[in-house]
């Protein structure tokens, strides 16, 4: 099984797009305002598609997905102990001697997710281990559950240098008005936050996140796969492929959310290797000036 894996992972490689081969400035990057770090605008999220556990071919094929997202410039991978094994399994592939040696280009972003102070420092110790880290890139407070204390738990582990940067989420437009509260109130480094065609409530959000300096990531970015299947059979606009470059509905959907002046990246999930290319040519080619994006929003508007 693991010569299998290691065969799979070569193919990964051999499989990518040949805009994957652009010199590493090619890649989009937005920067996070409180670290001024840059940051590629496509990660990659984990919610159900990385919750695998020891199963051989699953990992395998998850495998392919993190060695084509790396080798495409991927940056962020988002978790959270919400999500079964994914933490795990993320954590045992960036081990592995293919992915190793990337290892340190991945942004580690995970969570807490438990209404309970005490459980949420144990959560912390364990996603550290569990990712096999000593310091994770990004912790967020998980669907702003118990959020003062978890953000107090948060603040001391960046002051003991387990953490950099902290968050805090919500998903499918919920509690956007405890969002805002918490923006105006907190030093927050990331905001993680649905954003899609579908739902675009979360835009006065955007602003006000941009206006605190704080980093914006877009979850849901395909709204669970419905964004795309509403798109399904349409022909993608011709000026889309001539203008921007994109050549599937998945780039159109990621160029219009990052574009978005407040938005630092998107996280779409997938478990599938060549739904992972389509994403990451998102990462190259010309970005959308404010009229072309308008423009987009205007297609997506009609879906």
């Amino acid at each position: 099984m693991q010569r299998r894996d290691w065969l799979l992972a070569c193919a990964a490689a051999s499989t990518l797009p040949a805009w994957a081969a652009a010199a590493p400035d090619a890649v989009w990057r937005k920067t996070i305002p409180s670290s001024g770090e840059a940051v590629p605008v496509v990660g990659l999220g984990t919610w159900l598609t990385f919750d695998v556990g020891d199963d051989p071919p699953a990992r395998a094929r998850v495998q392919q997905v993190l060695a084509r997202f790396v080798a495409a410039g991927g940056g962020v991978v988002d978790s959270s102990p919400m999500y079964g094994s994914a933490e795990r399994v993320v954590g045992d592939l960036l081990a592995t001697p293919e992915l190793a040696p990337h290892a340190a280009r991945v942004f580690t972003a995970s969570k807490i997710w438990t209404p309970f102070e005490v459980t949420g420092r144990a959560q912390l110790a364990e996603s550290l281990r569990l990712w096999r880290v000593a310091r994770m890139d990004l912790m967020q407070v998980h669907n702003l559950l118990a959020t003062d204390a978890h953000l107090k738990t948060l603040r001391a582990a960046r002051d003991a240098g387990r953490v950099r940067l902290i968050g805090i989420t919500t998903s499918h437009g919920r509690r956007h008005d405890e969002v805002a509260r918490l923006l105006r109130r907190e030093p927050l480094d990331v905001l993680q936050i649905t954003y899609n065609p579908a739902d675009r409530s979360a835009e006065p959000l955007l602003d006000l996140a941009a206006e605190r300096g704080v980093a914006v990531i877009v979850n849901r970015p395909f709204d669970g796969g419905d964004a795309l299947r509403r798109l399904a059979g349409r022909p993608l606009p011709a000026w889309a492929r001539d203008e921007l470059g994109v050549q599937t509905w998945a780039a159109f959907v990621l160029k219009w959310e990052v574009s978005h002046p407040a938005v630092t990246c998107a996280i779409p999930a997938t478990r599938n290797p060549a739904h992972c290319n389509e994403n990451m040519a998102a990462l190259h080619g010309p970005r959308p000036s404010p009229a072309q994006r308008r423009r987009m929003g205007d297609v997506l508007a009609r879906a």
